[in-house]
C-alpha cells in the first residue's frame, strides 16, 4: 500500500517536531515536506502533490486560512487538510473551506489518533473510488455489443451506514438497532451503547464504530463517547468550549474542548 505523503505546515519548530512525533504511531504517513509560514506552504502545496497537510492557523505573512482560500480560487488540486491551533475560533472558516478537521493545540494524542483514523478512511475510500472509476472506463471502452447495463457512478458513491449492532452473550445472540442507542460510552477496551431499555456492551473500538455510524445521526463529541443527535433532549454550552447534553434518558454527557469545533460546525446546519 502506497505511503499516505504529508506536508506539515507551522512557524514553530516545536509545534513541527510534536507532529513529527505523533505520526511516528502511523507507519503509513510518510513527513515529505515541512514549511515554516504561509508563503512557503502556498509554493509547496502549487509545485508538489501531498495526500495530506497539516495547516497552522496563525502564520506570519499568510495564515492557514488564506492559504486554502488562495488555493480553492486558483482551483489547486487540494490534499485532504487538518487545521492546528491554539484558539477555536476559526472552526467555522476551517470546515466552510472543507478542511476534513480542526486540531487545537496542545494536541491531545488520543484525539490525534481519531483524526489519522478519519483521514486514513476518506483517503481509503478516494482510492476505491478512483479504482472503480478506472475500471468503469475501461469496460465502457470494450467492445461488447451485449453489455449489461452498468449502474450509475452516483449509486455506488452512497455509503451504507450499520443500522444496527449485533450484541452476543452467553444466553443469545441479538441486534440493538442503531436508532435506539441514545450514546455509546467508551471505558477502556469496552463500549456500552446506551438505550431507554437497557445498556449493552461491545468489545468493538470507538474509532471503528465511529467509521461505521452515519455522521448526520451519530456525532462525536469527546474521545470516549459519541452521541445520537436525535436523543438530544436539550444542551447548553459549559467553560472552556465545552458542551453539556442532556439525553431522553435524562443523563448529562459532557464533550471535550478538543471536539468544540466539530460541534460547532454541526450546530451550523441550524443556523
Amino acid at each position: 500500500m502506497d505511503p499516505i505523503r504529508a506536508l506539515l505546515v507551522d512557524d514553530e519548530p516545536l509545534a513541527r517536531r510534536l507532529l513529527r512525533e505523533l505520526l511516528t504511531d502511523f507507519p503509513r504517513v510518510e513527513v515529505t515536506g515541512e514549511c515554516t509560514n504561509g508563503r512557503e506552504a502556498l509554493e509547496a502545496l502549487q509545485a508538489n502533490t501531498y495526500d495530506l497537510a497539516f495547516l497552522d492557523v496563525q502564520m506570519p505573512d499568510l495564515d492557514g486560512v488564506q492559504v486554502l482560500r488562495q488555493l480553492i480560487e486558483a482551483g489547486q488540486r487540494l490534499p485532504l487538510i487538518v487545521f492546528t491551533t491554539a484558539y477555536d475560533q476559526y472552526a467555522v472558516q476551517a470546515f466552510a473551506l472543507h478542511a476534513v478537521d480542526y486540531l487545537l493545540k496542545p494536541i491531545d494524542p488520543d484525539r490525534f489518533a481519531d483524526c489519522l483514523a478519519s483521514v486514513q478512511q476518506r483517503l481509503a475510500q478516494q482510492q476505491s473510488h478512483a479504482v472503480s472509476t478506472h475500471l468503469a472506463s475501461l469496460l465502457g471502452a470494450w467492445p461488447v455489443a451485449t453489455a449489461a447495463p452498468v449502474a450509475s457512478d452516483s449509486a455506488s458513491e452512497v455509503p451504507e451506514y450499520q443500522d444496527r449492532f449485533l450484541i452476543r452473550t452467553t444466553e443469545r445472540n441479538f441486534f440493538v438497532p442503531a436508532a435506539e442507542v441514545l450514546y455509546l460510552e467508551a471505558t477502556g477496551s469496552v463500549v456500552t451503547l446506551h438505550t431507554l431499555a437497557e445498556p449493552y456492551t461491545l468489545r468493538t473500538p470507538l474509532t471503528q464504530l465511529e467509521s461505521r455510524l452515519d455522521p448526520a445521526t451519530f456525532l462525536r463529541i469527546h474521545r470516549s463517547c459519541i452521541i445520537n443527535v436525535d436523543h438530544i433532549r436539550e444542551f447548553k454550552h459549559w467553560a472552556h468550549g465545552e458542551y453539556v447534553f442532556r439525553m431522553n434518558n435524562g443523563a448529562y454527557v459532557t464533550s471535550s474542548r478538543s471536539y468544540s469545533a466539530v460541534i460547532q460546525q454541526f450546530l451550523k446546519r441550524f443556523a
